[in-house]
């Protein structure tokens, strides 16, 4: 497992690999597939420690850009069920949200809830730029945050 796991680490940090692959993983895990990105994150940095704050950036924008189609998808949803339906949909159990707004795309960050939560956001119709704003708030911070416990707990080198 540790060969395994040292060969995948070697390759996410080649240079013309690292970075790219870790803002389409990101990209790719903020929509409602499920893929995990913060060990693309931190095996670039393990591997590049110079590459922390770029890899922390251009793991935000693509987790970013992600919720927001995850966003769009929402709310193209909410068209097509209203469009079927021939009158608008009423979502009262999502009223909590509505409440908070935007500002609730700030916890698009949390496992299991932050990606449906951007699509949620898109069905409400809540306004795509603040949203935005919010969720890269929220995902710049986990990022930051989870990548730097890892880096604090995972031993200096890896043993082959």
């Amino acid at each position: 497992m540790e060969i395994w796991m040292h060969q995948l680490l070697e390759w996410l940090a080649l240079p013309q690999f690292g970075l790219s692959t870790v803002f389409v993983v990101s990209f790719i895990s903020a929509t409602l597939l499920p893929l995990v990105s913060e060990p693309a994150v931190f095996g670039l940095i393990k591997i590049n420690p110079e590459l922390f704050w770029p890899a922390i950036l251009v793991a935000t924008a693509g987790n970013t850009l992600g919720g927001g189609v995850s966003w769009w998808m929402g709310l193209g949803a909410h068209k097509a069920v209203d469009k079927a339906r021939g009158n608008a949909t009423d979502v009262r159990a999502l009223h909590w949200l509505q409440r908070f707004g935007a500002r609730a795309c700030l916890m698009s960050w949390l496992p299991v809830v932050g990606d449906p939560l951007c699509a949620v956001a898109g069905w409400l119709k809540l306004p795509f730029w603040p949203c935005l704003a919010y969720m890269a708030v929220g995902k710049f911070f986990r990022y930051l945050v989870m990548t730097s416990v890892l880096l604090y707990f995972m031993p200096e080198h890896i043993v082959r």
